[in-house]
């Protein structure tokens, strides 16, 4: 099993060797304009692009919680739009977390990482707009990356 390694530093941004697989966590409504998108967007348009077009066109392919898009915006860095929210605001339901759709697109990560051989880079996914308690989080990190002896690199800005 490999540890988390936690970083200061941006996520956008991967302190590692080889290829890089960014992951973060987007809402199920199509909204993609505030959190660690911004910082996606302002270093590559291609991530928000394909995302907006998945949602676009979500009525002909699997977008929905749980479902990840990998986009590849350099030849070794990938990132991986999770869709691990439903909505946007906490309401009478709670925070839009949702914890099962984070894990099982942690599951499809751990999958491409493999394939391409990568670690995997990520800001604390899931915590937050999406309002979620890190203490759920990284178990889930743990048992979905870490445990198959993924690299995973966990950045606080900073």
């Amino acid at each position: 099993m490999k540890p988390i390694v936690y970083l200061k530093g941006d996520a956008t941004a991967p302190q590692a060797r080889g290829t890089k697989l960014i992951a973060h966590v987007c809402n199920d409504l199509g909204g993609w304009g505030k959190g660690f998108v911004l910082a996606i967007s302002k270093r590559w348009p291609e991530p928000e692009q394909a995302y907006r077009a998945w949602h676009r066109e979500r009525a002909k392919n699997d977008f929905g919680l749980g479902a990840v898009q990998f986009v590849q915006v350099k030849p070794d860095v990938w990132v991986a739009n999770m869709i691990g929210q439903h909505g946007m605001k906490t309401g009478s339901s709670g925070p839009p977390v949702r914890y099962e759709g984070i894990q099982k697109c942690l599951a499809q990560v751990a999958q491409k990482a493999k394939e391409l051989d990568a670690s995997v880079h990520m800001p604390r996914i899931g915590c937050g707009l999406a309002g979620g308690k890190w203490e759920k989080v990284e178990p889930l990190i743990l048992q979905e990356l870490s445990e198959q002896d993924i690299p995973v690199h966990v950045y606080d800005f900073g």
